[in-house]
């Protein structure tokens, strides 16, 4: 089964962001130097665990594990202590560690779990691989409901809100030749409306539109503004710039034609003023320019 790309990045921020704190199992079972290996044998059936730390006066000495009980019973050793077979060398994992840190261990080492200390080193939990695994999968869930909390507000934001007639504006400001931030106010847009709970396809037909209108105030003009104002079921999107104006709208119109200078068009932009893929993507469509002046051009969208 192939992974979902977003779902993925979105599990790898969180393995980089989480401190192991967060995932780590904190009522941790553990036992003393003096512990029998038949006590722990027992202790490990009835937990259902593979290891446990051993502590004394507070302090970790060690860990024990399965393996351990295995070598100890196979040696005839089960009155021996915990304090005579554990692992002495322990390594252990911070609190306040990233997860990325404890996963490159586990792969590293081989471990099949780690103890967790705080900055003066005494024991505050256990973690293993189920436990990071867990421990995202729960915080990919709480964030999901957030989200969907987030757009369920979102979605109801005109029913919510009482008047005889409710918009929501959004105001756009576009520099001349700003190559840089090109762009940035119809992504904005779009994701005004994906948060909206605007229909994917509507979402597409309005940021194309925007895409291309910005640019050519961009390239165009010297600098203009986008506004738009969002109704429950229709919107308008008006773009308004100061600049030379078109002194010839039908042929503006025409695929290809743009007025833009060579090395605007070695940039990449310019190659058409882009006012028929406009056309396409709106409802309804009027431009006003007057030379000297500038441009002013209306489109509506129906909601769906």
């Amino acid at each position: 089964m192939s992974a979902n790309p977003s779902e993925l990045t979105r599990v790898q921020e969180l393995v980089y962001e989480l401190p192991i704190a967060q995932v780590m199992t904190r009522n941790v079972t553990t036992v003393t130097p003096a512990c029998t290996i038949r006590e722990l044998k027992e202790l490990l059936r009835i937990q259902r665990i593979s290891g446990v730390p051993v502590v004394q006066d507070g302090v970790m000495v060690g860990m024990i594990s399965l393996e351990n009980v295995i070598r100890a019973l196979e040696d005839g050793e089960l009155d021996a202590t915990v304090g005579a077979k554990m692992t002495r060398q322990v390594r252990s994992v911070r609190a306040d560690d990233t997860v990325v840190s404890a996963v490159n261990l586990f792969a590293r080492l081989g471990y099949g779990r780690f103890p967790v200390v705080d900055a003066e080193g005494h024991l505050v939990g256990i973690l293993t691989q189920g436990d990071i695994m867990r421990g995202v999968l729960r915080q990919m869930e709480v964030q999901w409901h957030e989200e969907e909390i987030q757009r369920y507000r979102a979605r109801h934001i005109f029913e919510d809100i009482e008047s005889d007639q409710t918009s929501l504006i959004l105001r756009y400001f576009v520099k001349p030749h700003d190559f840089v931030h090109g762009g940035e106010a119809s992504s904005k847009l779009k994701r005004a409306l994906e948060r909206l709970g605007a229909h994917p396809r509507f979402i597409r037909r309005v940021a194309v539109a925007t895409y291309e209108a910005e640019t050519n105030v961009m390239i165009h003009s010297y600098g203009g503004e986008i506004t738009a104002e969002v109704r429950p079921r229709r919107m308008r999107l008006t773009v308004v710039d100061s600049g030379p104006g078109i002194e010839d709208v039908e042929r503006a119109l025409q695929p290809g034609y743009s007025t833009a200078p060579d090395w605007i068009r070695e940039l990449g932009f310019g190659a058409g003023m882009g006012l028929n893929n406009i056309r396409a993507c709106a409802d309804e469509m009027t431009l006003h320019s007057e030379v000297g002046v500038g441009t002013r051009l209306e489109l509506t969208f129906t909601l769906q």
